[in-house]
């Protein structure tokens, strides 16, 4: 079966599998809090030079080498097309396996966590 084909066929069932199990989870009846206008959770009648914590900016940094990531994993399903595809999916499982490696880390060190 051609790759591109099974890419694609792929990404089909993992999206309908994810759609499908988003609208089967959600909560269809909104609570209070859903339904202010300020459901951040800061308290809108305060002042509004709170501090942000520094774990707001290392999940921000997270955030954006993980969206980095999927930008650099996008043009995969085309380089499995080159000449030698087991060195495009070599240096692929080398870049996922590295960034799980690090999130791991960060997790065990407890750089996720909110509370302290």
């Amino acid at each position: 079966m051609n790759t591109i084909l099974l890419m694609f066929i792929t990404s089909l069932i993992l999206s309908t599998a994810l759609i499908t199990l988003n609208l089967w989870v959600t909560q269809v009846k909104s609570d209070q809090e859903k339904l202010s206008p300020y459901e951040c959770g800061f308290d809108p009648l305060g002042s509004a030079r709170l501090p942000f914590s520094i774990r707001f900016f290392l999940v921000a940094i997270l955030f954006l080498l993980f969206d980095l990531e999927i930008a650099l994993l996008l043009p995969l399903p085309w380089a499995t097309q080159l000449q030698s595809p087991s060195t495009t999916l070599a240096w692929t499982s080398t870049m996922l396996t590295l960034l799980t490696l690090g999130l791991i880390y960060e997790w065990m060190q407890g750089g996720l966590e909110w509370a302290e």
